[in-house]
């Protein structure tokens, strides 16, 4: 194997502790952690409201943005932050090299956080928009009012000082562009079919470490040791439904299903959508990598 001589973890792949295991210790720890009044703010949302425009195949194309920006930004940052968290308290992630480790974290980091927003159950609300006027508004912070809940959102600022240091950056020709109605649809999609389901904690952390271990990622070396893990984390779910779900023979399915529409929402619009407004120009990549080298 090419990565044997890169890390330990492709050494020594049969483990007294299994992967399922540091995964639920490290959801364990973060929930304690949680109660100690670190818990993401929610944002309930109004009942039966939704974006204008969500049901004609013609609205899918308008923008859209956050209805309460500094809520629901605050929320998606503290939900980053928890994933960050989960992902480095996992052992078996701990002993990959660092290049393999942001491979993996540069590609899940996304999945995981509407995995988290499932689970904290984080509601946001949206309204259409004209793109430039509400790009200037967020991005300059036009008619902010002096209150703590309209600051950038003080978890990313504590996590990442020197990135966020500089203030966001006016509209200009690479301005991004706020996401479409129906990229907002695949996200709240998602959300609904996980409330739904009424998933568990450990359901939660079986589906992380199913995401987090992507053995199909460019660039990895050591892909039959994350293909096991990945695989590990797929059985101990099959395992876990069957035993506490036993009336339910299609539950797994169903996961696996919730799993699969993660595939059809952006990593651009959610970073778009919940931290352009906080961290400006700066590139999301290199907010990763400060947040995964700090301490969490």
């Amino acid at each position: 194997m090419a990565c044997v001589d890169r890390c330990r973890c492709c050494t020594d792949s049969r483990r007294q502790s299994s992967i399922l295991y540091n995964i639920l210790k490290s959801e364990e720890q973060q929930q304690q952690e949680a109660g100690s009044g670190q818990s993401a703010p929610q944002q309930p949302g109004p009942g039966g409201h939704a974006t204008t425009g969500l049901g004609c195949s013609c609205g899918s194309q308008r923008r859209v943005a956050l209805k309460s920006p500094q809520v629901a930004c605050k929320a998606a940052s503290a939900v980053l932050v928890k994933t960050l968290r989960f992902v480095k308290n996992v052992p078996c992630f701990q002993e990959l090299p660092l290049d393999e480790q942001l491979v993996l974290v540069r590609s899940c980091w996304a999945p995981l956080l509407v995995l988290g927003l499932a689970q904290d159950r984080v509601h946001f609300e949206t309204v259409e928009t004209s793109e430039t006027s509400m790009l200037h508004r967020i991005l300059t912070n036009k008619g902010r009012d002096d209150n703590d809940e309209e600051e950038p959102s003080p978890v990313l600022l504590r996590k990442a000082p020197k990135l966020l240091g500089s203030p966001p950056q006016p509209c200009g020709s690479s301005s991004p562009k706020l996401p479409l109605v129906g990229e907002i649809q695949a996200i709240k999609g998602f959300l609904a079919k996980c409330w739904s389901l009424d998933i568990s904690t450990k359901e939660y952390a079986y589906l992380k470490g199913t995401v987090l271990f992507n053995p199909e990622l460019p660039g990895l070396h050591c892909v039959q040791y994350i293909q096991g893990l990945q695989q590990e984390a797929q059985q101990a779910l099959n395992e876990h439904v069957r035993l506490i779900h036993r009336g339910d023979q299609a539950r797994f399915a169903k996961l696996n299903v919730a799993l699969s529409m993660l595939r059809s929402i952006n990593a651009n619009v959610i970073a778009e959508l919940f931290f352009r407004p906080i961290i400006g120009a700066v590139n999301m990549d290199d907010m990763l990598l400060e947040m995964l080298c700090a301490k969490l």
